[in-house]
């Protein structure tokens, strides 16, 4: 199984100052990478620094500023080498009915968890162009498809966010398929923005850390939930056509020792 290797590049994680995006840090970090923590608190990612040790770089920087991300890159670039894998972890989940929304704060959730991931992605492809090589893993959820209530501007966001990814395949895929690009989704977790029952993210983070660092191109457009594959539906034809050739394709799985 192709890997990405730490000497490849830097790891740069957003949301790094708590729950997820600080457990997947950590997680990167004990795999031997460089890790760039991105966030908007600096006492929040020195937290982060000492649970992960002299491997994590804080970098405040809010992945809303588009103008601030790409600063931080270039301090990145300057300070730590060029960027190889990004995790887009950051986003916010405001619990407020939309008759309670205004249009700027709808769009000021959009920005953060839509906009980030560009702003981010688009930094970081300065180097994996160069390159031809690296690993973006988008932090994902199912909230366009099925969403709470009072969520519309997070299940909004994040589902546009989810079709940014199939462009950004659309546009880079063929040229660049070294360059692997895929969605993830953690389930519901123990944090400030899941459940008190969920999975701790300590446990999520060790199949997200292990699903960043491969680099089979296969795994470009694949949406992976928790440590499975999610399989794409298959039209009639097709499961006709797979029952006739007795072919039948199972989800790979994230095994983590």
């Amino acid at each position: 199984m192709e890997r990405l290797d730490p000497k490849d590049g830097i790891a740069v994680v957003t949301g790094a100052g708590s729950g997820l995006g600080r457990a997947l840090a950590v997680e990167l970090v004990r795999a031997g990478f460089t890790v760039a923590g991105l966030g908007r608190r600096v006492e929040a990612l020195q937290g982060t620094a000492a649970l992960a040790g002299d491997g994590f770089n804080p970098v405040a920087a809010d992945v809303a500023d588009a103008k601030a991300v790409d600063a931080a890159f270039a301090a990145i670039r300057r300070g730590l080498g060029p960027v190889a894998l990004l995790i887009n972890n950051a986003a916010v989940y405001p619990h407020r009915d939309f008759l309670d929304e205004t249009a700027e704060s709808f769009m000021a959730t959009t920005a953060i968890n839509l906009g980030g991931v560009v702003a981010c992605t688009r930094a970081a492809l300065v180097d994996m162009v160069e390159t031809g090589r690296g690993r973006i893993l988008n932090v994902s959820t199912f909230a366009d498809i099925a969403p709470l209530p009072a969520a519309s501007a997070y299940s909004v966001s994040k589902g546009a966010a989810r079709i940014f990814t199939r462009a950004l395949i659309a546009d880079l895929a063929d040229r660049f398929p070294g360059i692997v690009i895929g969605d993830w989704m953690p389930g519901m977790l123990d944090t400030a923005m899941g459940v008190p029952d969920g999975l701790s993210p300590e446990d999520a983070a060790r199949w997200g850390a292990e699903l960043a660092q491969r680099m089979d191109p296969s795994l470009t457009g694949t949406l992976f939930e928790r440590d499975a594959e999610i399989l794409p539906p298959r039209g009639l034809k097709g499961r006709i056509k797979d029952l006739l050739l007795l072919r039948r394709r199972a989800p790979r799985r994230i095994e983590t020792s």
